[in-house]
């Protein structure tokens, strides 16, 4: 049923998805302006850092290669020194979350343009959102100076991806989209975008799995992935999002692979609590235990279903609770420190989802 009222706002982004798409780099960045580009990437992604700073020609600069999970300030500071140093006037960003988290804290802190290259299925390129951290915690915020200007989807550039890391990016990105469903901000629009990107990735990981060098699951994936960002960067997010960043900030855990684990548990208690959101996640995943079709989708990919598995010490389960509800997200469904202590003691031993 459509709802009587609703908002929608879309975010000013430019996309480019296709195969061979990188080759379009420097026109892109000749299009923003950027005469003296700084190609940011990770220390693993450094040779493709090198291939996009050929790509630029007279325009690429420099190469910073030390990205790293979780947006650290300290190292944003470091790029900044860079950028001040080469007088750079735009950063063009190739690799997952980490790299586009660095571009975005450059462009807040300098509002340079920037181009962003994703080689993973994180999402957070079509998203005004950044998360910072500094002493171990992890803070969010949602400007527009931080959304890409242009952001490059390249097919061929996620065959290599392994497939450990495709699955939990993937999971990853359905986080997006299921959190988008249940959010204040939901409109027609966002859950019709949020279903969809579901459907596609729950399709493609599979066939990823079973051939990572298959182009069309390839790029269905990258397709339902840049589907569940737009969803995210259009709502807000709620109680998965939160536990997530607390343990990421906090216990430096890895983000993709916290959003695998975390995903079935939070849906299980929010879901109880948004019978659309249910609706729409079972009909895109075939079932009519979102949560648990979810848990089980991981285990065929292979992904991490304990927290404790991934460097959770059963110790920092009470801290993450008390931390989560010290600031909390808006949620549909209430909850206090013991239920998500409890919540999260089962996602720690590897449990079932399980509402309660």
């Amino acid at each position: 049923m459509l709802p009587s009222t609703f908002l929608h706002e879309a975010l000013p982004s430019r996309v480019l998805f296709g195969r061979g798409t990188l080759s379009r780099v420097s026109e892109e960045a000749q299009r923003l302006g950027m005469h003296r580009a700084l190609v940011l990437t990770t220390p693993q992604r450094a040779d493709q850092g090198e291939q996009v700073r050929a790509l630029l020609g007279s325009a690429g600069s420099g190469l910073f290669t030390n990205a790293r999970m979780h947006t650290p300030t300290d190292v944003t500071e470091q790029a900044c020194r860079e950028v001040t140093s080469l007088g750079c006037d735009g950063v063009v960003a190739i690799g997952g979350g980490s790299t586009t988290g660095l571009a975005k804290a450059i462009a807040l802190r300098t509002d340079l343009p920037q181009i962003v290259v994703p080689t993973t299925y994180a999402g957070s390129e079509v998203t005004a959102i950044l998360g910072e951290t500094e002493g171990g915690r992890k803070v969010t915020q949602r400007t527009l100076k931080v959304l890409p200007e242009t952001v490059i989807y390249d097919v061929d550039l996620t065959l290599g991806l392994p497939v450990f890391i495709s699955v939990t990016s993937g999971l990853n990105a359905i986080a997006h989209a299921a959190e988008a469903l249940y959010a204040p901000q939901v409109s027609p629009i966002v859950a019709m975008t949020a279903e969809e990107g579901v459907r596609t990735l729950v399709h493609a990981l599979p066939h990823l799995v079973d051939d990572p060098l298959d182009v069309d699951a390839r790029a269905e994936a990258l397709y339902g992935a840049w589907l569940c960002g737009v969803c995210l960067g259009l709502v807000g997010m709620a109680l998965h999002h939160k536990l997530c960043h607390v343990l990421g900030g906090t216990f430096n855990l890895p983000h993709a692979e916290t959003h695998s684990v975390m995903l079935p548990h939070v849906l299980a208690y929010n879901l109880a609590a948004s019978e659309e959101a249910r609706m729409r996640l079972g009909r895109a995943m075939g079932a009519d235990d979102p949560a648990l079709a979810l848990r089980n989708l991981a285990e065929r990919l292979g992904a991490p279903t304990a927290l404790r598995a991934i460097g959770l010490p059963e110790g920092g389960i009470a801290e993450a609770a008390r931390i989560a509800v010290s600031s909390p997200y808006p949620n549909p469904r209430p909850f206090d420190e013991a239920a998500i202590a409890a919540l999260l003691r089962r996602a720690w031993a590897g449990e079932r989802p399980a509402t309660v």
